[in-house]
């Protein structure tokens, strides 16, 4: 194999794995926020309110997208699907990468 076709190769595999990293990390944060909200985390502290601030802006896209009566439903629902959309995009992109 040539050696320029390996680098291409290679730099490919890390931009994928960056990817995939980027995607977990997101809904990490997301899937975060949904169990501190579910175990009632004081929301006066400076961790919670910085997770719950991210996680809303990652998914405010999604958060009204469907309205359910109950609130814990809502949060798990509007947050589960960013974070389920980000996991499935970001490892798709990345598995696009890997291939390359």
């Amino acid at each position: 194999m040539p050696t320029h076709t390996r680098a291409r190769v290679r730099g490919s595999s890390q931009a994928g794995r960056a990817v995939a990293l980027a995607a977990d990390l997101l809904a990490f944060v997301i899937a975060l926020w949904i169990l501190l909200y579910l175990l009632d985390a004081n929301r006066g502290n400076e961790l919670v309110e910085f997770v719950h601030d991210t996680a809303s802006r990652l998914a405010g896209w999604s958060y009204d997208l469907f309205t359910f009566s109950r609130e814990w439903v809502q949060v798990v629902f509007g947050y589960g699907v960013a974070a389920v959309v980000y996991l499935l995009v970001g490892h798709a992109v990345a598995g696009r990468l890997y291939r390359r």
